[in-house]
């Protein structure tokens, strides 16, 4: 009997901890996508600025690792 009673013992313990576990992991689920959906909203954002700001839909001429911008802007 003895050990029934700790083996009861610890499945209700481990039943509290995993609940207590699986309400963490819920809140980090939230704010997970809370945070996205900032994320989203700042990135739309951010596209309708430059599309407002250049409305032809063109961005500029952009190239990678070109050494004369990357000069002028003193990254090298």
């Amino acid at each position: 009997m003895k050990a029934r009673q700790l083996l009861e013992l610890y499945q209700t313990l481990w039943m509290f901890i995993s609940h207590a576990e699986q309400t963490l992991a819920w809140e980090d689920a939230a704010q997970a996508r809370i945070a996205r959906a900032r994320a989203e909203a700042a990135a739309e954002a951010r596209l309708k600025e430059m599309l407002d700001a250049h409305p032809s839909g063109q961005l500029g001429r952009a190239k990678l690792d070109d050494i004369e911008s990357l000069k002028r802007s003193g990254l090298l």
